[in-house]
């Protein structure tokens, strides 16, 4: 299996392929510990054994009884292809359609070493992202759509293709589920059975949809994180000389060290592992190492000082930073960070998302694996001491915000005092979540994280979609824009003029940028002529972030600022991914699980080919309309002003776009009738 035909030839089985084993010399995922019984197990390699005839079942059963009770899952590793794992160019797929081929490029990179967090356990990111969970999934994944047409449409549940069904043109290419376990039963000890037998995966939000593009997609969004948060809160977009202090340089955290240089501030992130922070380092994302807290204490005093905009990167745990930052506050009264957050995979707490304190590294992974009940007890009391070093430099004049990775929400569950709201459906907490304080208002005007990918492979493509877009939003500028709008497409033009400098590319030649209906339209219109013109050369993926207006919902996070009690509920999501999927999407997916963790979200993700022809114009203004409208519609309905105006304007542009509006209560009124 080292060529791209004998990846998508399916499974190898006579001869079986060699057991090679794992690679130790890549970074792997946290060993699992289920707990099943011995029926369970057995029904485990039951369900792995489906994958291969009954005359190979007494050989690899007892490897893949090895794996499960070595690394708690059975991942196939015998089935690991030989070849160089990266997203190759669209017309060098053994495909029959360019719609099946653009998916096998963004499949490819989403396992790609540079890009994936644990390539060979199939995790993009997040510590548990699963792109599919075994490599028998991947290579029949594969197959079917090398073997696809244009009237078929592949079933993916959770990782496995279901097969390939008679569809239509005009019907998405794959539909894909992941985590869709009953409410009741999305518990995270039950999850971790689940899994472990085989039956379901978690997809976080752009693993399981194919999506990721690489750390770039949360450097913008960091990016425009900070300098909102400082224009609301330091009353400056200026952040020279301002310290934002953090944790989480792995998957997608690594990319706060870039955005925090992009933004013009002093970034200061702990990464635990060495090879999470020497990663970014040699990437050139981060800019200073240091393993020493007094070091990194003088090199944070110096670039305040100057004024320097700097990367910083302590290597060590992030408890013992904050603790520091305090104390340093105490006795010499310095205020050494202006700005904080956290970006440590708290959704995932006791098995690698979030290391304890007491703990090192190497320490920490042999404990959450034999003495589970020992670290999720030291995990609690970290979260409890960080709370509290946290607490220390809030009152005395840093800003803090919840970076919508449930670090307040298990924080909370740890005993912390975190002001936890129960009149909120329990979703608020004293530290505001990014969503709520800075970003909400941003979703409801319309803005989000819009992506595209060059399947081409071409750097040169990338240049001239970024030339493209730049023009494209600068053109809706002049045409006239609502006040409102104006500051996030000049935020977002700046960016995509320096988007090459700063090197942002890891894996497939991708870009993103927020933009709200009109200029997503555009800016896809665009490119679909560039194609079509050959200014481009190769057919283009469009997708987003789920993390967006419409895609998700999640009452920790991206729906937190919902404030009619409807936070809980996830029709928007659900909605979001029908609604695409019959208007045009090449591809859709829908999660139980996202950023803050199992059973706490739904999100819903699209992927779109556009390939230079009319129907990829008439898909893509169909279908990007509703993406958008639908989360602004469902935003304006539960009163927020920004939605109002936004979907209003939305349909003075489209005749055929009617919306229920709000009737909005009087408070004085409300609290008369209800003392």
């Amino acid at each position: 299996m080292s060529t791209l035909k004998e990846v998508c030839d399916g499974l190898p089985l006579d001869p079986l392929p060699p057991h090679r084993g794992r690679d130790e010399n890549l970074p792997h995922a946290p060993i699992l510990n289920p707990n099943l019984t011995t029926e369970e197990e057995r029904l485990a390699l039951e369900n792995s054994l489906r994958y291969f005839p009954p005359e190979l079942h007494e050989r690899l059963a007892r490897e893949f009884v090895e794996e499960l009770r070595e690394y708690g899952h059975i991942y196939m590793y015998r089935f690991r292809p030989n070849i160089e794992m990266r997203a190759y160019p669209i017309n060098d797929y053994p495909a029959k359609t360019r719609q099946a081929a653009a998916v096998m490029h963004m499949i490819m990179n989403n396992l790609d070493p540079h890009v994936a967090q644990f390539p060979q356990e199939l995790v993009t990111y997040g510590g548990n992202g699963q792109v599919f969970s075994n490599w028998a999934q991947f290579l029949l994944t594969m197959r079917y759509l090398s073997t696809m047409n244009e009237e078929q449409t592949l079933v993916m549940y959770s990782g496995h293709p279901m097969g390939l069904f008679p569809s239509s043109r005009d019907s998405p290419r794959v539909v894909i589920t992941n985590g869709m376990v009953v409410p009741n039963y999305s518990s995270r000890t039950l999850y971790d059975k689940l899994f472990a037998l085989g039956v379901t995966m978690y997809g976080q939000m752009t693993a399981g949809s194919y999506c990721y593009i690489g750390p770039q997609g949360i450097v913008h969004g960091t990016t425009l994180t900070l300098l909102n948060a400082a224009r609301k809160h330091l009353d400056t977009g200026d952040l020279s000389g301002k310290i934002f202090v953090t944790s989480g340089l792995g998957g997608m955290s690594g990319a706060q060290a870039k955005a925090a240089v992009i933004a013009g501030c002093i970034g200061v992130i702990a990464e635990v592992s060495e090879e999470a922070i020497y990663k970014r380092y040699n990437q050139g994302w981060l800019l200073q190492v240091t393993a020493n807290l007094d070091a990194c204490i003088a090199m944070i005093r110096q670039a305040k000082q100057n004024k320097t905009t700097t990367s910083i990167g302590y290597h060590g745990n992030v408890v013992d930073l904050w603790e520091r930052l305090a104390d340093e506050y105490d006795s010499t009264g310095d205020l050494l960070v202006d700005l904080g957050s956290d970006q440590t995979s708290c959704h995932n707490p006791f098995l690698g998302g979030y290391y304890p304190v007491q703990l090192t590294y190497k320490q920490a992974r042999v404990v959450m694996s034999e003495n589970p009940t020992i670290f999720k007890n030291l995990v609690q009391e970290s979260l409890r001491r960080h709370i509290a070093a946290i607490d220390r430099l809030t009152s005395r004049g840093m800003f803090f915000w919840d970076y919508g990775n449930a670090f307040l929400l298990e924080a909370g569950r740890a005993g912390a005092n975190v002001g936890r709201a129960e009149g909120t459906n329990g979703t608020s907490f004293k530290y505001p979540s990014y969503v709520q304080d800075i970003m909400g208002d941003i979703f409801s005007l319309g803005f989000g994280p819009f992506r595209w990918v060059c399947t081409s492979c071409n750097p040169i493509d990338l240049e001239k979609s970024d030339e493209i877009a730049t023009c494209v939003l600068e053109d809706i500028i002049k045409q006239g824009v609502p006040k409102s709008t104006k500051q996030q497409y000049t935020d977002n033009i700046k960016w995509i003029k320096e988007a090459g400098q700063h090197k942002m590319v890891v894996g497939s030649q991708a870009r993103i940028l927020y933009s709200n209906q009109q200029g997503r339209q555009a800016i896809a219109l665009a490119f679909n002529k560039a194609i079509a013109d050959g200014q481009i050369t190769a057919p283009i993926a469009i997708s987003r972030d789920h993390h967006d207006v419409s895609g998700t919902d999640s009452p920790f996070r991206e729906t937190s600022n919902i404030t009619d009690g409807s936070n809980l509920c996830a029709d928007m999501a659900i909605q979001n991914v029908i609604g695409d999927s019959f208007r045009g999407a090449t591809w859709v997916a829908v999660h139980n699980g996202g950023g803050v963790g199992w059973g706490e979200v739904i999100n819903g993700g699209f992927g779109l080919v556009l390939d230079g022809s009319e129907d990829a114009d008439r898909r893509a203004k169909l279908m990007l309309s509703w993406d958008v409208n639908n989360g602004v519609a469902r935003r304006c309905w539960s009163g927020n002003r920004n939605a109002e105006e936004t979907i209003c304007h939305a349909m003075d542009e489209d005749n055929n776009l009617k919306i229920t509006l709000p009737y909005h209560a009087d408070q004085d009124l409300l609290r008369k009738n209800i003392p």
